[in-house]
């Protein structure tokens, strides 16, 4: 709404809006004014939005009713937030952060594991007006401070550990690590997740001893509908990650119809991502959509196979949950386990399964549809990303019992315009086509800028296709007229279902002394779905090559995190280059996808022969790994 009507609102919503007048609204905007009604917010100003609708509204009306169920990595342990309770903590916390000076505008890091406490440290910055950025749980020291300081946080909120899987994570230490480099870094608020004490210095606060003495009441910032709400960082393909910025009101909106419509939510369903809130997802389904629609939500803090590779279906019996929203890479992994611990349990409560972050293959949505859903369940395959703020294409909504098909987004959302691109910046028209996947026409939860460098944004975005937003996917068009997501066309791999710039990798790999070129492409895995292959060259022929291998492992956990390690990591003479110095990473992607016999034009490169000098290489180095 506020991408197309915040001129005119000056955020304010029309008070006089009614389903009639809705119908005489030109047609991009009618779909947000409809929206607006089905929200009920007609006659709440565009202030203060995210919070009033995500908690005061529900506490008014239903202050018992459960709104979030976390259950915790020990097994069994589930605890129940009601709504009261959550704007109780929410407030405290709040006020806790006003008494250090942390006001509207400011930036507050969140480094902690899925917990009602940091549920509640996402809610009490937007309650004042400050602007979170929740960073992932697992990233490294480095990671972090490189977020914090392109950011200017004032303050960062974490635990003193991290349980997850049985392993204890110490997230103090990391966060300690990382601060020592953030000159604008204020306060540490440190919350207690295990009974384990951590060294506390000056800047130091304890955070349940501060909030037990705050007031339980915090009048929420007024807040225009495009002001901030969050910045969440995702990859790049230069190496930086990019601070992408969503707003207050078109972001909400988005978020909790796309949440209602697309798992066809209802008032008392219980539901259950299992995203953690360092991703989008974390963020859309797991926190702002859902509770925006008065929901009881799902915080997992555990693994797929903590105890044991039941826990997901465990938990679905136990807690009932009626729609499973989960990443296709933890259904992979499920899948290798067998039938016997899905069957284990009751799984009766399901109504709707849900698969996001990476493409899903046909296997993994057949195992999921028909053992996990007993082929009762809609199964939605969803397309989007950090940028777009929600789901954009799913087989749901749809008319009653339309048909889905297998491993495919299938239907834009409502006001969401698919466009096919050729090589030309051609639309392409017609089906059963391919091309560049990109939106014709703006939606209230797409991203409004990249934190510090809106040039990056446009250049990122819009540049490639003007007039259109490119999301960096391939597409296909089926015949009846369907999407189906085929995959990155850029330099970003999708791991687990966490992108990543191929660039970053290689930024930490050059670190090494003895590594002077680098050069990372993604490969299908089986379990992943993909995972990163480096390709090194060393500065002189040494006996260490497998020590040296083991060190750029290392260096890539510690500046960015263990998922980002390269599963495989091949020395090489050189590297495919062109005549103006340029990685071709294309042929690269055809060696460990061995499409060798496909390799396609090859006479720009410097050296043409340097691909059979690669070709062997990688013939001799999986000889060896067979072995």
């Amino acid at each position: 709404v506020s991408s197309l009507c915040a001129a005119r609102s000056k955020g304010r919503i029309w008070a006089g809006l009614s389903l009639a007048s809705a119908a005489t609204v030109p047609i991009k905007c009618r779909i947000c004014c409809i929206a607006l009604l089905e929200l009920q917010m007609l006659s709440v100003p565009l202030l203060h939005v995210s919070v009033l609708n995500c908690l005061d509204q529900h506490v008014e009306k239903s202050p018992n009713r459960v709104a979030l169920i976390w259950e915790r990595d020990e097994p069994g342990t589930a605890v129940h937030v009601t709504y009261r309770e959550l704007l109780d903590l929410t407030c405290r916390l709040a006020n806790t952060l006003k008494k250090y000076g942390i006001q509207k505008g400011d930036r507050v890091a969140i480094y902690m594991s899925v917990s009602p406490l940091s549920v509640a440290a996402m809610l009490a910055c937007a309650r004042i007006g400050a602007v979170h950025t929740v960073v992932f749980a697992g990233f490294s020291a480095e990671s972090l401070a490189g977020r914090i300081m392109d950011s200017g946080c004032k303050a960062v909120i974490t635990y003193n550990q991290g349980v997850r899987g049985g392993r204890t994570i110490e997230l103090k230490a990391t966060v300690d690590e990382a601060v020592k480099n953030c000159p604008s870094i204020r306060h540490v608020f440190v919350a207690q997740r295990t009974d384990n004490k951590v060294q506390m210095g000056d800047r130091d606060i304890p955070l349940e001893e501060e909030m037990t003495k705050a007031d339980s009441i915090c009048a929420p910032e007024s807040m225009d509908s495009e002001d901030v709400l969050f910045m969440l960082y995702t990859s790049g393909s230069t190496g930086k990650p990019k601070g992408i910025v969503h707003t207050q009101a078109g972001y909400l909106l988005y978020a909790a119809l796309t949440h209602k419509y697309v798992f066809d939510y209802q008032q008392g369903d219980v539901f259950g991502c299992v995203a953690d809130i360092g991703w989008i997802t974390g963020h859309s389904y797991v926190v702002y959509g859902p509770l925006c629609n008065g929901a009881t939500s799902v915080l997992f803090e555990s693994t797929p196979v903590y105890p044991d590779p039941g826990r997901y279906w465990e938990v679905v019996q136990r807690l009932k949950i009626n729609q499973f929203y989960g990443a296709p890479t933890a259904i992979r992994l499920l899948l290798n386990y067998g039938e016997e611990w899905v069957k284990k349990y009751d799984r009766s409560s399901l109504k709707v399964l849900g698969s996001v972050g990476e493409p899903i293959n046909k296997e993994a949505w057949q195992w999921f549809y028909q053992v996990v859903g007993e082929g009762r369940c809609a199964l939605v395959d969803t397309w989007w990303q950090t940028e777009t703020g929600g789901i954009c294409i799913a087989p749901r909504p749809s008319e009653e019992k339309a048909e889905i098909i297998p491993a495919m987004a299938m239907r834009p959302f409502f006001g969401i315009v698919p466009v096919l691109m050729d090589e030309n910046g051609e639309v392409i028209e017609g089906n059963d086509v391919s091309g560049a996947l990109c939106i014709a026409q703006p939606w209230p939860g797409m991203a409004r800028t990249i934190h510090g460098d809106h040039q990056r944004f446009i250049d990122a975005y819009f540049k490639a296709y003007p007039g259109y937003y490119f999301t960096g996917d391939g597409a296909y068009r089926s015949q009846k007229g369907y999407y189906q997501i085929t995959g990155r066309m850029d330099d970003i791999i999708n791991i687990s279902g966490h992108r990543l710039g191929t660039a970053e990798i290689e930024d930490a790999m050059a670190d090494h002394p003895e590594v002077p070129e680098t050069a990372v492409v993604g490969y299908p895995h089986k379990i992943k779905g993909e995972g990163a292959f480096a390709f090194i060259v060393l500065k002189e022929q040494t006996p260490r090559v497998d020590h040296i291998k083991e060190e750029l492992k290392t260096i890539v956990a510690s500046k960015i995190a263990k998922y980002a390690v390269p599963d495989h990591i091949l020395v090489v003479k050189r590297l495919p280059k062109t005549r103006s110095g340029k990685i071709v990473r294309r042929l690269l992607r055809k060696v460990v996808t061995e499409q060798s016999s496909n390799m396609g034009d090859v006479t720009t490169l410097d050296d043409p022969s340097v691909v059979k000098e690669i070709l062997d290489a990688y013939q001799k180095y999986k000889e060896k790994s067979s072995s």
